[in-house]
């Protein structure tokens, strides 16, 4: 039988409500199958929907203090960043009490997430990635699409951290915010494509916050422009920095283009570790009967 379960919706990668990310957020999934928690992502049509759940023995032996699923309206995410810190800001905000002081541990189906307070705000590990070079002619075909021209393409490199993107470094920002892509055809590529370029009067490193501007296009899922894409902003600076395209601390701004204002944090500490922080607002609070 249904029940009434504690429900928010969470604006992701924002102070201010309403510019930023929206997730959806069932606080207790237990019992929910996995087409009951796939029927609701449909129909809340958001991104992303979670579903928090007791973590399992294995992973609260580690110092899970959670275990979140992840859904779009067309599947289960493994990994996904705007769920990730939109699912321990609402964890938190009911009352959840990490094992640690200074951490929490967030279990889903890439493994377990460390997450913790960076200056005030919620910032996840950026969990291991893998990189290749695309091919030529895939490259060509998606900067077809996106009507890029080869000389505008700066770098660019499969991303995978649990979930998907090429990730695409052009030559400057306004080339990112006056894309008008083809999202048809990027679907029938098979891709997830993130686009991004420097701020280049932010970049030097004497600047007070490097900037690099992102669009995400994601039609492979149904969303044709993600409003801000944690996951692969993670992939991004973990590649970005790597290659010493932008230094260990910026600013990323997205949603631009699709009237938000999505900003999230970046740092890589001492370790090497790179964190990606954002703030997050609850919109609703509530029950819904699942």
């Amino acid at each position: 039988m249904p029940q009434l379960r504690p429900f928010a919706q969470v604006d992701v990668f924002t102070a201010q409500p309403y510019l930023g990310n929206p997730l959806a957020v069932v606080l207790d999934g237990s019992g929910l199958n996995d087409a009951q928690m796939q029927g609701f992502a449909r129909w809340t049509n958001l991104s992303e929907t979670t579903f928090l759940l007791p973590p399992t023995p294995e992973a609260a032996a580690q110092g899970a203090d959670y275990r979140v699923r992840i859904f779009t309206p067309g599947g289960e995410l493994p990994f996904a960043g705007h769920p990730t810190l939109g699912s321990c800001h609402a964890w938190l905000e009911a009352g959840g009490t990490p094992q640690a002081k200074d951490r929490i541990v967030q279990e889903c189906a890439k493994g377990l997430v460390q997450i913790c307070r960076d200056d005030s705000r919620l910032a996840f590990a950026a969990p291991s990635f893998q990189r290749k070079n695309p091919s030529p002619g895939l490259l060509a075909q998606v900067a077809h699409a996106l009507g890029l021209t080869a000389k505008q393409i700066i770098s660019a490199q499969h991303l995978s951290n649990g979930t998907d993107w090429l990730g695409v470094l052009v030559d400057d920002m306004q080339s990112v915010l006056q894309l008008q892509p083809d999202h048809p055809a990027l679907k029938n590529l098979g891709v997830k494509v993130g686009v991004a370029a420097v701020d280049s009067a932010r970049a030097a490193p004497d600047s007070i916050a490097a900037k690099l501007e992102v669009r995400a296009f994601a039609a492979l899922n149904g969303i044709n422009e993600d409003p801000v894409t944690g996951s692969l902003n993670a992939s991004l600076a973990q590649w970005l920095i790597a290659d010493e395209y932008m230094p260990p601390s910026y600013v990323v701004h997205q949603g631009t283009c699709i009237q938000r204002e999505g900003r999230i944090h970046i740092r890589q500490d001492a370790s090497g570790q790179v964190w990606v922080g954002g703030d997050s607002v609850t919109c609703i609070r509530g029950s819904a009967t699942l």
